[in-house]
């Protein structure tokens, strides 16, 4: 068993978009209450993320768009999207959540932690160059993939988006970087309605249909994902950990299990070690089933800890 890095900020609990809103603060609490009942709780690692600078959210955002978003402290609660709601208490939310990122690649690469979960909100995939769209505000594994890049020089990054959303942000940020392979696997069709078309050597796009199951899911990533990460050779993965695939969570029509996140997981770390001197850092994008989400998690947290 290892120990792996656990990143959190109480400011991530702070934002709320409102009554009845999927990604509300209970889901950090829904994690944090099953690792306690998982006796996980005590075996991790645990840090208060910094907020991130305007210089590490520069590589992947416009500095306008940056601007505008912590403009919000100051300003009355607006939606930027017909989903997306920004609060006073967001912009401080969305600095810690991507801050995280930032953390977990400088534990991981200075080998103090051999892998990290990053537990923050808002999440971040959706969020686009100059643009808060699907929940998201800064592009969260996108800060994290650009600081292991400009920071520590590495040559090929991988970043593994298992939300049952595609992570259009992600892609749009990275698009013309060859340094990133990007894999995601989403229901499709499904918001955000792209991704399936997608033609690229190092954007590697899965899109699955409704009720697809574990078979097909994992049959799909192996017959795509896991070969294009093989031959790429990547230095570090990185792991966009989405569980609203699961088949107790009502955002959608793919129906996985906890053992399908602990499998995707094993696959992703065999890899990592392969290539990569095991690094690899995990951060929180979707899941809306509170007690799935949590059982999820805890899971998926295992296998980073090799306990599974």
């Amino acid at each position: 068993m290892s120990s792996i890095a656990y990143l959190y900020h109480p400011d991530c609990m702070h934002h709320d978009m409102g009554v009845g809103h999927p990604e509300c603060p209970a889901r950090f609490s829904a994690i944090e209450d099953q690792l306690i009942a998982s006796k996980l709780f005590d075996f991790i690692r645990h840090y208060e993320a910094p907020a991130a600078t305007r210089e590490q959210l520069a590589r992947v955002h416009d500095k306008k768009y940056i601007e505008h978003v912590l403009s919000f402290e100051h300003k009355p609660s607006t939606y930027l999207d017909p989903d997306t709601l920004i609060t006073p208490q967001t912009p401080k939310a969305a600095l810690h959540a991507a801050g995280a990122l930032v953390m977990a690649t400088d534990l991981v690469m200075k080998k103090q932690a051999k892998a990290a979960f990053c537990n923050v909100r808002p999440p971040g995939h959706h969020a686009l160059h100059d643009q808060a769209m699907g929940f998201c505000f800064f592009n969260n594994v996108a800060v994290g993939a650009a600081h292991a890049i400009h920071h520590y020089g590495l040559r090929r990054v991988a970043i593994v988006d298992i939300d049952v959303h595609h992570g259009n942000g992600t892609e749009d940020i990275f698009r013309n970087e060859p340094r990133v392979l990007f894999c995601s696997s989403f229901e499709h069709p499904f918001y955000p309605f792209c991704g399936a078309d997608t033609v690229s050597d190092h954007i590697i796009n899965v899109p699955l249909a409704a009720n697809t199951g574990s078979e097909k899911f994992r049959e799909a990533m192996l017959n795509h994902c896991i070969p294009a990460l093989h031959k790429f050779e990547p230095q570090m993965i990185f792991i966009s950990a989405g569980f609203d695939a699961h088949r107790d969570d009502d955002m959608s029509h793919v129906s996985l299990s906890e053992r399908d996140y602990a499998w995707i997981t094993q696959e992703l770390l065999l890899i990592a070690d392969k290539f990569g001197e095991g690094r690899v850092v995990s951060t929180l994008e979707g899941g809306y089933e509170l007690h799935s989400l949590g059982r999820s998690v805890a899971t998926h947290i295992k296998v980073l800890m090799r306990m599974y």
